[in-house]
């Protein structure tokens, strides 16, 4: 044989054995870690982070402010269009002014109901006197019937009079409250109408981003720019409604980012929200970084994993060389059914069925 053809010969038994060999992967299992977590994916938020929202119609006139600035509670942020609310809150104040200058006129009106009141009290205690001493005098013969009539009427005459001009006095009295009041109401909701077309900020914070700009029409559905906590942020996640059972406050979480990659950032679960999006089917959750990352921004992406258990100095195996989720190759081809407990990404915990010191084979 020449001697190429005897280099050619061992370099095909060469690869046949390597082959081989890669064919029949071997390990054995090992003592080790694993971790049960449930997987959830969502955005960072700023603290308090929310939609500014105009509460009335109108065209925006002016922006009062810019992207990135810090903001204060109170502030004033757009400006629209109120020319008829203007007009609506003057006519209302010249209604209110109107109903003070008519009050000093009730007001007389009052007093000088009020003497008639005093007026008649004195003739009806008079009368009542009058009324009460013949009363005595008839019992005695001393006057006669007709007389007493004519002092019984006037008694009960004065007794009506009396009751007429307290019930007068009352109502001008109720008639200058409610008008003076009807009338204030209405000034201060046109002025509140009034103050709806600026539109201010609820809270303190950093303004992200304006979204709209002058001269549009806006609507109580159009948002007009987004406010949050520049110094604080949280991660808003959703769960899958088949994991949330699992989930509980003050589970630790694995946070990873697209503008960190390679990193890993623990958070904790601090807020669950007890209702299901029947849309997505999932759960909304909340956590708080440990250690946030240097620089952080709103609606940055995260996936993220929540730690549910983790068992320490258990049987594993690679997920590659269980078979039909039950079975492993021992002496090479034979199957063997073992039980499962744990898994993850890689690895998956060996209950039952297999001992550390075996050794198992990769399936083909």
């Amino acid at each position: 044989m020449s001697l190429k053809l005897q280099s050619l010969f061992y370099l095909l038994i060469f690869s046949a054995l390597s082959c081989s060999k890669n064919e029949t992967e071997e390990i054995k299992p090992t003592l080790g870690a694993v971790t049960e977590s449930v997987y959830a994916s969502g955005v960072i938020k700023a603290e308090g982070q929310y939609t500014v929202y105009a509460t009335v119609n109108g065209t925006l006139q002016k922006v009062n402010v810019i992207a990135g600035q810090s903001i204060t509670k109170g502030q004033s942020l757009f400006e629209l269009e109120s020319d008829k609310a203007e007009l609506n809150t003057e006519n209302a104040r010249l209604a209110y002014q109107l109903s003070l200058e008519s009050s000093r006129y009730i007001q007389d009106k009052i007093a000088e109901m009020e003497m008639k009141v005093q007026s008649s009290r004195d003739k009806l205690t008079l009368d009542e006197s009058i009324y009460n001493r013949n009363k005595n005098v008839r019992n005695q013969g001393g006057i006669s019937e007709v007389d007493f009539e004519r002092v019984e009427l006037a008694y009960k005459s004065s007794k009506i009079n009396h009751e007429s001009a307290k019930k007068q006095l009352a109502q001008l009295k109720a008639q200058l409250k409610n008008d003076q009041s009807r009338n204030s109401v209405n000034l201060r909701i046109n002025q509140k109408s009034q103050s709806d077309f600026s539109v201010k900020s609820a809270f303190s914070g950093q303004l992200f981003d304006i979204l709209v700009k002058e001269g549009t029409l806006i609507t109580p559905q159009t948002p007009l720019a987004i406010i949050g906590q520049s110094d604080s942020f949280v991660l808003e996640l959703e769960v899958d409604e088949n994991d949330m059972v699992r989930v509980s406050t003050g589970q630790k979480v694995l946070v990873t980012m697209d503008s960190y990659k390679g990193q890993v950032f623990d958070a904790l679960v601090d807020k669950i929200y007890p209702i299901m999006n029947e849309r997505s089917r999932t759960f909304k959750i909340e956590a708080h970084f440990v250690k946030p990352p240097q620089k952080l921004y709103p609606n940055l992406t995260a996936e993220a994993n929540i730690i549910i258990q983790i068992k320490q100095n258990i049987i594993t195996i690679p997920k590659s060389y269980l078979i039909e989720g039950k079975y492993v190759l021992v002496d090479k081809d034979e199957k063997r059914e073992v039980k499962t407990g744990l898994s993850d990404y890689q690895k998956v915990e060996i209950v039952s069925g297999l001992t550390a010191e075996e050794t198992i084979y990769k399936p083909k």
